[in-house]
């Protein structure tokens, strides 16, 4: 019975040898991204497996709530590349004859998003196989940047850092001295693999060139910095310089306010000034109206007067007007005066007087 079963055994071990059958191994693969990763996929046949052949990759997001995607099929001598938009475009299969028993595939220009479990599945009936491959899209260090935080002065306490701006965990970091005596200090060593390094009472034997080395598994990346140990700085003097320039800003500050202000004043000392100065008043009316009374009395009175008294009567009135009011009243027209009614002049008692009549040369008639 027991010789009988395992005979039963190598037959099915035997009939497994000669079915389809993988020869790639399954591995984890780890690539940086933006290069391009192999995944190998090689099998045989068998004389029994004579149906059509067909290949087919699948990926299996490290995200579990997403189900297995076809991201590359061969079926019916024809290839698919267009199942999955992610990868469209980035995964071909790298052999031309996949009938030679080699169905590998490249993804080129890798992203994070690529990582996953990608599973090869080749098919020829009866015969079938199947091998996964863990991929895994790592970053490069990348623009890393060396800085001093603090004072680099003697007798101070200061900080080397050294940080890179991208880069897959885990990262390493290494620290070497490139000028001088390129001897690191003993009290710095516990720090070389350190982004960080801590100086105490730093003296002048620290000054020198520096490189800060960071790697992971897929790439590396560097930069260097200058420490220069120098004496303290006078405090006290740059503290002097500053208050004295302080208050050289405030004088010139309140020179340019004084200067502005005085400003102000005198235009509007000027433009009182000018609101003072007025127009030529013309002549009071008042003696305007005493000249021209005047000389409205005058002719009623030589209404009254005889022809004898006439010329004495013209020669002592009519000088006693000024000249200027004779001139104003000349230059303005005098209007004529009224006309009374005979009856109404006896009733003023007025005495109707005879005036003799003149011919042209002026004697009376």
């Amino acid at each position: 019975m027991a010789l009988l079963l395992r005979f039963v055994l190598l037959c099915g071990v035997a009939d497994l040898a000669r079915s389809l059958h993988i020869t790639s191994q399954e591995q984890m693969i780890e690539k940086a991204k933006g290069e391009t990763a192999y995944l190998p996929c090689k099998f045989t046949l068998d004389q029994e497996d004579q149906g059509p052949l067909d290949i087919e990759w699948l990926l299996s997001p490290a995200d579990n709530q997403i189900v297995d995607q076809v991201i590359i099929l061969y079926s019916g001598d024809k290839v698919y590349e267009d199942y999955y938009k992610d990868l469209k475009g980035r995964v071909h299969f790298t052999s031309n004859d996949l009938k030679s028993g080699d169905a590998s595939i490249n993804v080129t220009n890798l992203q994070l998003s690529d990582i996953g479990t990608y599973q090869c599945k080749v098919k020829k009936a009866p015969g079938v196989g199947n091998k996964k491959f863990q991929l895994n899209v790592l970053v490069k260090p990348s623009g890393t940047r060396c800085s001093i935080d603090g004072s680099g002065e003697i007798g101070n306490d200061f900080k080397l850092k050294c940080e890179p701006k991208e880069g897959s965990l885990p990262l390493r970091y290494e620290w070497q001295k490139l000028s001088n005596s390129q001897k690191l200090p003993t009290s710095w060593l516990a720090d070389m693999n350190s982004p960080v390094i801590s100086v105490k009472n730093a003296t002048t034997e620290y000054s020198g060139v520096y490189s800060c080395t960071v790697k992971n598994r897929v790439g590396t990346d560097q930069c260097m910095l200058r420490l220069d140990v120098v004496p303290p700085s006078n405090k006290a003097g740059t503290i002097a310089g500053a208050i004295i320039g302080i208050l050289l800003a405030l004088v010139l500050i309140s020179i340019v306010i004084f200067c502005c202000r005085r400003k102000r004043r005198e235009e509007k000392y000027e433009k009182e000034v000018h609101h003072d100065i007025r127009e030529d008043v013309p002549p009071p009316k008042s003696r305007t109206s005493t000249a021209r009374s005047y000389i409205g009395s005058n002719h009623s009175s030589l209404g009254s007067m005889s022809p004898s008294n006439m010329e004495g009567y013209s020669k002592t009135q009519y000088n006693q007007v000024p000249s200027e009011d004779l001139d104003r009243a000349a230059q303005s027209p005098t209007p004529p005066p009224a006309k009374v009614a005979a009856p109404n002049l006896s009733r003023m008692g007025a005495v109707p007087v005879m005036i003799p009549a003149q011919t042209k040369d002026g004697s009376i008639v």
